[in-house]
């Protein structure tokens, strides 16, 4: 071989060794912003997920209010009902052993003309107009009427106190 092909394969490895070299610190210096960055990347991914958790607790400890204010009125509302049931039902018990006696205001005819008889107990204080007694099963079925109309507004106010919870 000449020597100008020496001098080629010189220049030649040269090169390659500059080439390696420029290649070894890109390799270095990449590898460093790479480095970093997905540094930066792991403390954005963990700020977002602390964000993310306690965003969860927060909502956990509303529902946990939520359903405790709920848990309170529905136990206020089964209070309301259950002692407007019992008071119901003493009063049908002092219906039915005539313990307890209703009575309608008569209205007042001018001519006289009334046809229901209106009935006082001896002893008895009656105020206003005259009065009559009901039977006892129209009482029953008026104290019926009245125990499904009181069911009913308890069960109404029991409904608006829950969508106003809900609401809060």
């Amino acid at each position: 071989m000449s020597s100008a092909a020496w001098k080629l394969i010189g220049v030649m490895l040269l090169m390659l060794l500059t080439a390696g070299s420029v290649w070894q610190v890109q390799d270095w210096r990449y590898g460093k912003q790479l480095a970093e960055q997905a540094g930066l990347h792991k403390d954005d991914l963990t700020a977002i997920s602390n964000a993310a958790a306690a965003q969860v607790r927060a909502d956990q400890d509303k529902r946990l209010a939520l359903e405790q204010r709920l848990s309170a009125s529905e136990q206020t509302h089964y209070k309301e009902l259950s002692d407007a049931q019992t008071n119901q039902t003493r009063l049908r018990d002092r219906l039915a052993t005539s313990d307890l006696r209703l009575s309608a205001l008569l209205a007042e005819d001018p001519a006289g003309g009334c046809s229901v008889p209106a009935s006082t107990e001896a002893g008895g204080v009656v105020y206003g107009g005259a009065r009559a007694r009901l039977d006892s099963a129209h009482a029953q079925r008026i104290i019926g009427i009245t125990d499904s109309g009181d069911q009913g507004l308890i069960a109404l106010a029991a409904c608006q106190a829950y969508v106003s919870e809900l609401n809060r």
